[in-house]
């Protein structure tokens, strides 16, 4: 029988001094804090928290993936993407997953598979992302978009997806982390 060993604390473990709110927005907050580094000595930290997110990898019964093409404002230009959305809270990850596929997609899935977890801009942000894999798809409604938000839907064979990636059409970090995690469950598509 083995014996589990107490952890170790972390060296580089920043001790929080202060704390504090400089922005609050619809759903992201701006925060710096005042932190004792490993060393004794003190320094500030900046960050946005961010409530959490899902992103979904869709999988058609043909082998492509349903896509999105969408406007995103702060790079001033249309991205390619998988399906994604903020966790409302106290949501639970799958059902945030259900609900986000069907009204961005219209579509449905009868089958899940929560691949991991991915945290996008750990530099920065707190923001943490869900990565779900939805198979068997259905179709049940046109897609039931929020206010403000305007999306194409494009179904895209992975090769090209591939191709996409390489030639720098798809750049968006969270649709690669979930292709990549599910090729590691499922091999290439």
């Amino acid at each position: 029988m083995s014996q589990v060993k107490p952890q170790q604390p972390d060296a580089l473990h920043e001790q929080t001094l202060e704390s504090g709110v400089v922005y609050r927005g619809g759903f992201l907050e701006v925060w710096r804090d005042r932190v004792r580094l490993p060393d004794g000595s003190e320094s500030f930290r900046e960050y946005i928290r961010h409530p959490g997110a899902v992103v979904i990898v869709p999988l058609l019964t043909s082998g492509d993936l349903l896509f999105e093409r969408q406007f995103r404002y702060p790079l001033g230009r249309s991205f390619w993407e998988l399906p994604a959305g903020k966790i409302d809270a106290g949501e639970d990850i799958h059902a945030t997953a259900v609900r986000e596929l069907r009204e961005e997609t219209g579509h449905e899935a009868g089958s899940w598979q929560h691949l991991g977890t991915m945290h996008p801009c750990i530099g920065y942000s707190d923001e943490r992302i869900e990565v779900f894999l939805a198979r068997e798809l259905e179709e049940v409604s046109r897609p039931m978009l929020d206010d403000g938000e305007f999306l194409e839907i494009h179904a895209l064979a992975p090769a090209r997806i591939r191709d996409m990636i390489l030639q720098g059409v798809i750049t968006d970090a969270k649709t690669i982390t979930a292709l990549h995690l599910a090729q590691l469950h499922l091999g290439p598509f």
